[in-house]
């Protein structure tokens, strides 16, 4: 029996600069400091305008959803409609389950908010294997990516609620470093452009664009997943602790992600299991305000179409996280193989100075 979630009156998050409910006596207290301070955060927040479109969303009552021709989502596998939500996977072994939007996008600046729940009876570190939203070129495939193909085109974000490096680690008899151990579950969020394959022994690390972690398990309140595309820029956030505030997640710029692709989610199971569940899929149209200079810049930009999905500095991204993730250990002797050399700089310049000055004195006898 599918288990209910949370009640129809839930909060429910419209933009991620909308932090907190404010109390009446509190807007008016505010109201002044947030107009006084709206011409100085407009060219780093850039003023947007936000529409639902319906046609790439997927709320309650789902009507349709999963029949031919009456709906724009279509269900794969396992997936199945209730009342309350669209249940990926049941709490069960070796289960995937998908919804797909039959509908290509094609808007240039979007968000995605994803109200969603994933429960079910196994203990910490003792369930799987967790969920996905896509937007991607191909659609309606079964694969090993949390339910979808690999060496998928487009952009994936996974919710991944197993630790499969953990376990390998601990099958060698070997140990995360302080420095690398991660909190499961972990959202990441990962861009692929055909070739390039998910690392499930390693969860996505040497793919990933940047990630955080995120006990969404067994909560009793809402969870929410908000994935922002403005201006070539990838936004991800979460809302998870029941307070109604937006917590960073990821901020990655220089992405690329063309247009036509489509949206999804899915999840899948193994020998471990959960309800991975869909209760709504709300995707926004975003119209940013430009300066003249911003829109000439980018006419420029739009002359080179984008038909490969990729992030800019993707190298230097990867270099930078890897630098700072180095272990204890690596850092002690890199500090003590310095330490060496220079000393090893200073005896060679007193040695070769000692030679010179000898020289120079046998030249006064």
């Amino acid at each position: 029996m599918a288990a209910t979630s949370s009640s129809d009156n839930y909060w429910e998050p419209r933009s991620p600069f909308r932090r907190k409910i404010m109390s009446f006596k509190s807007y008016w207290t505010f109201a002044f400091l947030i107009f006084a301070s709206s011409r100085c955060s407009a060219d780093d927040d850039h003023e947007m305008e936000e529409f639902l479109k319906r046609e790439y969303s997927l709320s309650k009552p789902y009507q349709g959803v999963g029949s031919l021709g009456s709906s724009h989502w279509e269900l794969m596998g396992d997936a199945m409609v209730t009342t309350d939500q669209v249940r990926l996977t049941p709490d069960k072994q070796s289960r995937q389950g998908a919804v797909w939007s039959r509908l290509p996008c094609h808007l240039t600046d979007w968000e995605m908010q994803v109200h969603f729940k994933i429960h079910g009876q196994g203990k910490k570190n003792l369930n799987g294997d967790g969920l996905a939203i896509w937007y991607t070129k191909e659609r309606v495939q079964k694969g090993p990516v949390f339910g979808n193909i690999d060496n998928f085109t487009g952009l994936g974000v996974f919710v991944d609620t197993y630790p499969n490096e953990e376990k390998h680690l601990e099958a060698q008899k070997k140990r995360y470093t302080p420095r690398t151990q991660r909190i499961f579950p972990f959202v990441l969020a990962m861009v692929g452009n055909g070739s390039i394959s998910y690392d499930h022994e390693r969860d996505g690390r040497p793919t990933e664009v940047g990630g955080c972690n995120a006990m969404v398990r067994n909560l009793k309140h809402d969870t929410f997943l908000f994935i922002r595309y403005v201006r070539r820029r990838l936004t991800v956030m979460i809302d998870i602790d029941g307070q109604h505030e937006w917590r960073d997640c990821l901020d990655i710029p220089g992405v690329r992600l063309p247009q036509g692709y489509y949206f999804g989610a899915t999840a899948v199971t193994g020998d471990l299991s959960d309800n991975h569940d869909i209760i709504s899929l709300k995707l926004y149209q975003l119209t940013v305000l430009r300066s003249p200079k911003e829109e000439e810049e980018e006419e420029e930009d739009d002359e080179e179409e984008i038909t490969i999905p990729s992030v800019d500095n993707f190298e230097l991204l990867k270099l930078g996280e890897s630098e700072e993730g180095m272990s204890g250990i690596a850092i002690f002797f890199t500090a003590l193989l310095s330490m060496l050399g220079f000393i090893f700089l200073i005896v060679i310049g007193l040695v070769v100075y000692g030679h010179w000055n000898d020289s120079r004195r046998k030249r006064f006898y």
